[in-house]
């Protein structure tokens, strides 16, 4: 994807990583489901390993597997770009389905559309299976907490 107006990151990929095991545990627990796969000027690529615990009836991934997904591309972007502020929260994430994704790796490419001192809106393409289709699209915003004078990573 191309750069976005200059965005430069401020972690690479396994510095996001670290931040989420620490801050996060709970998304990895026991496995490494969920992954920063790369971190790039105004974006970034996550992957879901979906496995057997991530289906639902008729082998189909399930949505909320997908949803985590999509929102954790838009969490890896705002700690990445607008600095690692675990408290960044989403305040709406939107997700069209559409197409059935089997387990196997599933990519979420996310761009930021507009970063700004409060909100990061995004999207993100979700694509699965050895053709790489479209099995998702979301579009979201993250809330950027106020800066503070002593911030440091929390």
């Amino acid at each position: 994807m191309p750069e976005q107006n200059g965005l430069k990151p401020m972690l690479d990929a396994r510095q996001v990583d670290e931040l989420l095991r620490r801050v996060y545990p709970q998304l990895n627990e026991h496995y490494d489901f969920y992954q920063t796969v790369e971190v790039f000027p105004g974006g970034c690529t996550v992957r879901l390993n979906a496995d057997e615990r991530h289906l639902r009836p008729g082998g189909t991934v399930s949505g909320p597997s997908l949803f985590t997904l999509a929102d954790i591309g838009g969490y890896v972007c705002v700690l990445s770009h607008a600095g690692p502020d675990a408290l960044s929260v989403t305040t709406n994430l939107n997700i069209n389905f559409m197409r059935k994704a089997e387990a196997g790796p599933i990519d979420g490419h996310c761009r930021i559309l507009k970063l700004g001192k409060s909100l990061m809106v995004f999207d993100i393409d979700i694509v699965a299976g050895p053709d790489r289709h479209t099995v998702a699209h979301a579009t979201g915003t993250y809330s950027i907490p106020p800066r503070r004078s002593n911030d440091t990573v929390k």
